[in-house]
């Protein structure tokens, strides 16, 4: 009978399969009696509930700490007679468990940290870019157009910080586009403001300096038809009225020109000319006026060319010359001499007369301004002369100026490009 078989051959039974299974096996009745143990040496768990299932033709199993008991029904001709229980150890399983466990929380901890390090340097830089490009953006709101930060980056941050750029360079250019216009606007205004005082001090100049002479001519023609029989009267009267009308058409003719070089481009017949033979080609002419007010002209001339009209030029020496016959003293000096100094021909016309103040210097290059009215009166003086010769120095790009001397009187010098 199957019972009593089982209960006789139970621990042999279990031996045996146990043997080929390769781990502790127990076998109960259907009492849930234990009747056969392949390791009676070994500590069993209690197993009862799981047991309880497995009466009931059921297979379960049971896990306790690092053990699984695995139980089925012994089935024979369709009948349960029994239970075989199999044990299996789980140390090795936990200890792959545990290893795999360890594993992945020592890489994931490092991984962890790198990712948190590349992070905290990644997003660092990319706020200390956003800081800087909101920093760049304050700049440009504040006029600093030209404090944007280098960004080499080829991502939208870069993106944006080539059009803060380009941007603030194009706001720059505009602004100074607007600086310049209005600077000029501001320098037109100056200008037009100076050039109308200059036209009234000019209008006033003219008319006063116009009138002066016209008095004199209409007094002496008053003069004259009051007492047309005084010869002395009638000879004064001549020789004055033929000296202001002289003075008046030297005016006149000054002012035309003065007027017109301000006015108009001419076309100035430039040709090389040679300095030194215009000169003494000059100095010969003046020599017999010099003679007669009791002067001594020197001349010291080098050969030496520049590109110029020669009748602006002429016009000048003759009345630098002139000026310096006019207003020398008795038995004074008249130097003439030319040289060249980087790469400019610079002609020096030196006299040992009454001299210029220094706050005149500037001044007696403007219309009608002469130092010594008095003496300007006597001798013809407009104060136009040395207007015009600057106006007529300049067409040519030259230059006219009052240099310092320790010896008395006054030294003007002249500047032009040399021609090579």
């Amino acid at each position: 009978e199957i019972e009593p078989f089982m209960r006789s051959r139970g621990y042999e039974l279990a031996r045996q399969i146990g043997q080929m299974a390769g781990t502790q096996v127990v076998i109960y009745d259907m009492k849930g009696q234990e009747i056969g143990n392949s390791s009676p040496g070994l500590s069993s768990t209690d197993v009862q509930d799981t047991l309880s299932y497995a009466l009931q033709n059921k297979t379960s199993y049971q896990i306790s700490r690092q053990s699984i008991y695995y139980l089925s029904p012994i089935i024979i001709s369709e009948e349960q007679v029994g239970i075989v229980q199999f044990y299996y150890s789980l140390e090795k399983e936990y200890e792959f468990y545990n290893t795999i466990k360890g594993l992945f929380i020592s890489v994931g901890s490092v991984i962890f940290i790198f990712s948190f390090i590349l992070g905290y340097i990644y997003f660092g830089r990319m706020t200390n870019v956003i800081l800087g490009l909101k920093l760049a953006v304050e700049n440009v709101k504040l006029g600093k157009y030209k404090e944007v930060p280098e960004l080499h980056r080829r991502d939208e941050l870069g993106d944006l910080r080539q059009g803060i750029y380009y941007m603030s360079n194009q706001i720059e250019q505009s602004m100074e586009a607007m600086t310049m216009e209005q600077q000029k606007l501001t320098l037109a205004v100056e200008k037009l403001r100076t050039l109308e005082h200059q036209q009234r001090q000019f209008i006033g100049n003219v008319t006063h300096e116009f009138k002066t002479p016209l008095t004199v001519i209409k007094a002496y023609v008053d003069l004259m038809e009051m007492y047309p029989k005084d010869e002395n009267l009638v000879n004064d009267a001549k020789v004055n009225i033929s000296k202001e009308t002289g003075r008046l058409y030297d005016m006149v003719d000054k002012t035309l020109q003065l007027a017109a070089l301000e006015k108009y481009e001419f076309e100035l017949e430039k040709q090389v000319i040679l300095v030194d033979e215009l000169l003494n080609e000059i100095c010969s002419r003046m020599d017999g006026k010099v003679q007669k007010q009791g002067l001594y002209l020197y001349v010291d001339t080098k050969p030496v060319s520049v590109y110029a009209d020669r009748e602006s030029l002429f016009q000048v020496f003759i009345n630098l010359i002139d000026n310096a016959i006019k207003y020398n003293n008795p038995k004074g000096k008249i130097y003439v001499k030319n040289y060249i100094q980087n790469d400019m021909v610079c002609i020096e016309i030196q006299d040992t007369g009454i001299g210029i103040p220094k706050e005149s210097r500037e001044l007696v290059f403007e219309p009608f301004y002469t130092v010594d009215k008095t003496r300007s009166r006597q001798f013809g003086g407009t104060g136009l002369g040395l207007a015009l010769v600057r106006q007529l120095l300049e067409k040519q790009q030259g230059s006219i100026s009052i240099v310092d001397t320790k010896e008395a009187g006054t030294t003007f010098i002249i500047k032009l490009p040399l021609y090579r």
